[in-house]
């Protein structure tokens, strides 16, 4: 969660803020509307456990508004154990229905009634722009519905007063990410998880047979699923809602997937969101693609529609986290608001969980929907692209990469610059993506790249070649590093390196790496004294599973971990309910950075995480057995532990066999490797991707500076980590991070996940402080310009 604004706060601490907001004596009702989406879930879970934390009452209320109109059993008392082993499932456990009664008023008059029967004044609603729109209509005519009621005689006088005003929060759980305010809706990362795995399926058999794909991805007015499949998949075209084709796209596609096979390409794959339209606003439907490609080029074309298959399964660890966040945030603003305050809806802007109007960021998803009915296609992107950042950031991004670069010729104006590209540490999920990025986008720069094998070992040897738009094909859902990558720092070969950078003339260099890279990026900027060959822009894109390196909140490769570890703790967690009363502990990679370990936990649900920067004792671990054989003596069977490296996982787990006998019995899993290989989620391609384009076209303009006048760089300025912080991409000089490393423990010194610590406890019942978003003020809605760089 963000932070409390602490002026206010002294202490910083939770449980001294909870005094001023008790839920005492209030009541909360929680639905789910609309469409499905995968961690709708983990967001109801948060909402009743930190409800009830608080010491409110918090009411499931069953299929939606439906349930709301019909009341009776459809509005039930939930308790601690009723979301006890949700998290991991897909849909909602409580239901969702379209429902026509409530757009009536004499449906809301009934839904009013329901509440007020059990003094619920507090709604959090988990739907799309309708849901939320209709939530806040209810609330608008509360007032009124009331009196209405009390004329009726169906409530008295006295519960109109007591009940006056009803506090709506929204979150918006659709997988098309078409919420304009938010980065990421709730479903949309798993939606696209979904959809990678059928893409990287069908890839493997196009290829055999040298097939073209026309693949239909949901989005009836939003291209989101689209355009990012598309980017994380290497597509050979995309059909957008937002930005219809031009005009005579028909034989443009056809060429371009004629030079693509010329090119010795065995399969070609197209993208069409369902909603996807013409100028003249008429649908491009997956069907009318295919016959043109058997028509006019004779290509054997299939046609898959995934269809519902997007809406299913398990969430991803990114939308379990973030839902989990979204509802202890909205508990807490439905705690806060007052008769004054408008609805509002918690988003995520960067890695801030942010309120907003909810009205206002309804109101701009709409001028979206209405200036593509009007034909302002330009409009609507730029509105796409300001209030969905992410949207806006990928939209000019596909370009460069998958679809203008007519691959065969290169671009008019050779730049006569020379640009390395070199994998450093160890391999992380994603590194790939990033290499394609930086070569294709460098290539369409007018540069030459060469890519380095086996890190800054390989350079020394001169294992270097020059490489080309063709050979990085294929590559973002390649995991590992193709590179090939070691952990050598350069500090003992830095006459080679410098002779091999003279050798091949290199001007620039991408350094794509963990903890190592920072370490080799400071070695090669304390050796520009001596060696003038180190005098040229170097930027670094972290990618590590362990998220250490500083200057940036995020790093190519965590997430694909934290996938790894949710996944194999759902499977644990399937044994662990069969044997019954079993504790299993977990160790997770990254050295003295908890990062993995916190997080996982946060998405599979343990009852702790044991982490190097949280201090624990031998009497935290004795409180936490306790914890868990009172927890075992209640009807939760099972509990996983993800823990650090210090107090040894054997230690760990033999503590708890000796206390636990005769409770629970104990097993332990350590990770290890596997949490670095397997295929990159959609995240990790799609961050790795735009990343690595953003640093190559720093590389491009420090460059286009020097033009000509031979130009030495040596300020600290020229040799940078490019890195995510709160909503930025921001290129920070190794310079200045210096002093906000940690180089005993290769950690920054500070991590802004930690203040996510205390929302895992709460979650796992423990007391915890926690503080909450910045100053848990509305914020105003934020036009972005299209030029600003987005968060990812």
């Amino acid at each position: 969660m963000a932070h409390h604004d602490d002026s206010q706060n002294p202490k910083g601490s939770f449980r001294k803020f909870l005094e001023h907001l008790s839920g005492a004596g209030k009541a909360i009702g929680v639905l789910t509307s609309g469409g499905d989406a995968q961690g709708m879930n983990a967001a109801v879970r948060a909402v009743v456990r930190m409800g009830i934390y608080v010491g409110a009452k918090v009411y499931f209320i069953y299929e939606g508004y439906q349930g709301m109109v019909d009341g009776g059993s459809n509005i039930v008392e939930a308790d601690w154990e009723s979301v006890s082993s949700i998290l991991q499932v897909g849909g909602t456990i409580i239901g969702s229905a379209r429902c026509k009664d409530f757009r009536s008023r004499e449906g809301r008059l009934k839904a009013a009634a329901n509440l007020i029967q059990l003094g619920i004044t507090n709604l959090c609603v988990i739907g799309g722009d309708g849901s939320l729109t209709g939530a806040n209509i209810f609330r608008r005519e509360w007032s009124g519905l009331l009196e209405e009621l009390a004329k009726d005689g169906k409530i008295d006088k006295e519960a109109v007063q007591r009940h006056g005003h009803l506090n709506v929060v929204g979150m918006v759980g659709s997988i098309d990410n078409d919420f304009c305010g938010t980065d990421m809706t709730i479903g949309t990362d798993s939606a696209l998880h979904r959809i990678m795995e059928v893409v990287d399926a069908i890839m493997t058999t196009a290829q055999s047979h040298q097939r073209t794909f026309v693949l239909e991805v949901m989005g009836r007015h939003c291209g989101y699923l689209a355009l990012v499949s598309a980017l994380a998949c290497g597509a050979d075209w995309v059909f957008l809602p937002e930005s219809p084709p031009e005009e005579g796209w028909q034989e443009d596609m056809c060429i371009k997937l004629s030079e693509n096979r010329a090119r010795k390409k065995r399969l070609n794959i197209i993208i069409v969101a369902e909603g996807a339209i013409d100028t003249q606003n008429k649908p491009i439907t997956s069907e009318q693609i295919k016959e043109l490609v058997v028509t006019q080029l004779g290509y054997d074309t299939r046609v898959t529609i995934l269809g519902h298959v997007q809406r299913g399964g398990t969430p991803s660890a990114f939308d379990r986290i973030l839902a989990s966040r979204m509802g202890v945030e909205a508990v807490v603003a439905l705690l806060q608001a007052t008769p004054e305050t408008p609805a509002c809806v918690v988003s995520l802007s960067g890695n801030q969980a942010v309120r907003l109007p909810l009205m206002e960021c309804v109101q701009m998803t709409q001028d979206v929907q209405k200036a593509m009915d009007e034909g302002r296609f330009k409009e609507a992107v730029k509105l796409r692209g300001s209030l969905c950042p992410s949207a806006g950031c990928a939209m000019t991004l596909t370009g460069p990469l998958t679809l203008t670069h007519p691959h065969g010729s290169l671009p008019d104006s050779q730049t006569n610059c020379n640009v390395g590209v070199v994998n450093v540490g160890a391999p992380a999920a994603g590194m790939n993506a990033a290499v394609r990025a930086a070569v294709r986008v460098g290539i369409s720069d007018g540069h030459k790249m060469f890519a380095v094998y086996d890190g800054f070992e390989g350079f020394a040897k001169g294992n270097i070649k020059e490489i080309g738009w063709a050979d990085v094909g294929g590559w973002t859902g390649q995991g590992g590093s193709i590179l090939g990558t070691k952990r050598t720092l350069p500090g003992k070969y830095l006459e080679d390196i410098a002779a091999q950078m003279r050798a091949h003339r290199i001007n620039a260099l991408l350094i794509i790496g963990g903890f190592e890279a920072y370490l080799g990026l400071l070695e090669l900027s304390a050796a520009r004294e001596k060696h003038e060959e180190f005098c040229v822009p170097m930027v670094m894109v972290p990618a590590t599973v362990s998220n250490n390196v500083p200057g940036s909140d995020f790093s190519i490769g965590a997430d694909t971990a934290l996938n790894t570890i949710t996944d194999t703790c759902d499977r644990i967690k399937q044994s662990a309910s069969g044997t019954k009363r079993r504790v299993f502990i977990i160790e997770t990679m990254g050295g003295f950075c908890g990062y993995l370990a916190n997080m996982g936990a946060l998405a599979a649900g343990a009852d702790a995480a044991y982490i190097f920067e949280e201090p624990f004792d031998i009497r935290d671990l004795q409180s936490n057995v306790e914890h868990l054989t009172e927890k075992m003596k209640t009807t939760i069977q099972r509990g996983n532990e993800s823990c650090s490296e210090n107090y040894t996982t054997d230690f760990i787990y033999q503590l708890y066999s000796e206390e636990g006998r005769g409770v629970f019995d104990c097993r332990k899993n350590v990770l290890g490797h596997m949490q670095q290989g397997g295929a990159p989620s959609p995240f990790d391609r799609n961050f790795g991707t735009k990343i690595s384009a953003r640093a190559m076209q720093w590389i491009s303009s420090k460059l286009k500076e020097s033009l000509g006048k031979g130009k030495r760089f040596v300020s600290d300025d020229s040799i940078c980590v490019l890195g995510i912080s709160k909503r930025n991409l921001v290129f920070q000089p190794v310079a200045e991070l210096k002093k906000e490393t940690d180089f005993e423990h290769r950690i920054p010194k500070e991590q802004w996940w930690l203040k996510l610590r205390p929302l895992m406890k709460i979650l796992a019942k423990y007391k915890a402080s926690f503080e909450v978003s910045e100053a848990g003020q509305l914020e105003p809605v934020q036009h972005r310009g299209p030029e600003e760089p987005a968060a990812i």
